[in-house]
């Protein structure tokens, strides 16, 4: 069986809400990463056998298979297919996971695998207005209470002991590690510039708008709690509601050699499960135990962890469970820093894991998120040097 090779990943910079990408439609700005990520690996459009695109909020903009619509915009030929899918804020790693999986079981030999989500011009949770009793069935209500993830993340910080000053301490430091990314150029590489046109005015936009240079752990203190009166998880300590989109060139290693690409990763394992619906949140811990166990590796082994940081709690249970090493862990920030735009954050990890593995010259990174109704996602990648 042959390699699931990573040959180009790229991604936009990530907008705030009603920020500096927000004039941009979504399926425009997955045109736009689309050509990029073929661009930049110096490959045919028409060779792609499929477009796996991750999109959470599936309406207005974001509907009608943005992954088609997205391909035909970028302007490959009509004979390159696209599909749209959603495993919540997974969609974009499961995007990734899924190209890899057409090209390991040899039904196809270069897919991409990406994510896109406008959270400014497509609201979370606009998908679920219509006609009927909503989207959450009474039956599924009998069996478990479905809650807000907010009030999950509250039920992980009580059940593990985190203090907001404890959360308000990882929300810091994650600013700080993206503030000092930005600074030295470290996405310089995995960011690709959009011209963005608004109120006849134009602009380009490549560096993530929502990360404080410098944070203040003063002003995160003063923010009050977010889902519960006496909680401690507030809009400082949770990921920020964003834009943007990220792409992973998927294929063969013989694929790659064939047109004398040069394979910059293999996708080593993968692995995807369900956690408990109410507290919602803690599926990287058995995601992470999962897929070491598929690519018979140990913690020890992984040199670089991109763990979505969805609220600062889900990490630091993560951790406390995992025993990881906090500085192998979202080395360059994470999305409390720079922004989760659902259906992309998956791909970006893996994007931003890729390119930081060969900064840093290592070997091993794992990626893995918390997905909604009781999830996790997890996969690892081994950089190749040649």
């Amino acid at each position: 069986m042959s390699d699931a090779v990573i040959v180009e990943a790229v991604r936009t910079a990530i907008g705030r809400r009603s920020g500096r990408l927000s004039p941009v439609r979504p399926d425009d700005l997955l045109a736009l990463t689309l050509r990029e990520v073929v661009n930049r690996a110096g490959v045919d459009p028409a060779q792609v056998d499929d477009v796996v695109v991750g999109c959470v909020t599936q309406t207005g903009e974001q509907g009608m298979n943005i992954g088609r619509a997205a391909v035909l915009i970028a302007g490959f030929p009509i004979e390159v297919p696209g599909t749209t899918i959603n495993r919540f804020c997974g969609s974009g790693q499961q995007a990734v996971n899924f190209a890899a999986q057409g090209v390991l079981s040899g039904a196809q030999d270069m897919v991409i695998g990406a994510g896109v989500e406008s959270m400014s011009r497509v609201p979370m949770g606009s998908d679920a207005l219509g006609p009927g009793e909503g989207p959450v069935s009474p039956k599924l209500t009998d069996l478990f209470e479905i809650i807000p993830q907010g009030n999950s993340a509250e039920m992980i910080a009580k059940k593990w002991g985190f203090s907001r000053e404890q959360l308000d301490e990882f929300a810091y430091q994650s600013h700080l590690k993206a503030g000092q990314a930005i600074q030295e150029g470290r996405f310089s590489r995995e960011i690709f510039a959009i011209d963005v046109k608004s109120n006849g005015t134009s602009y380009s936009f490549e560096t993530d708008e929502g990360v404080r240079i410098p944070p203040s752990r003063e002003k995160m203190a003063q923010l009050k709690p977010s889902f519960q009166e006496d909680g401690v998880v507030t809009a400082g300590n949770s990921s920020q509601i964003s834009d943007g989109a990220a792409a992973v060139l998927v294929m063969t290693a013989e694929k790659a050699k064939s047109l004398g690409l040069r394979p910059r990763a293999r996708i080593v394992a993968q692995a995807i499960v369900g956690s408990e619906p109410t507290i919602m949140l803690t599926g990287p811990i058995p995601a992470t135990q999962k897929v070491l166990k598929k690519a018979g590796l140990q913690l020890k082994d992984i040199d670089l962890f991109e763990v979505n940081e969805a609220f600062a709690p889900v990490v630091l249970a993560w951790q406390q469970e995992t025993g990881a090493d906090m500085e192998k862990v979202n080395y360059n920030g994470g999305a409390i820093a720079l922004g989760h735009p659902l259906g992309a954050s998956g791909a970006r990890l893996i994007t931003t894991l890729l390119h930081e593995l060969e900064r840093q010259d290592a070997r091993y990174g794992l990626s893995t998120m918390c997905i909604g109704y009781g999830m996790g996602i997890a996969t690892i990648i081994e950089r190749l040097k040649n």
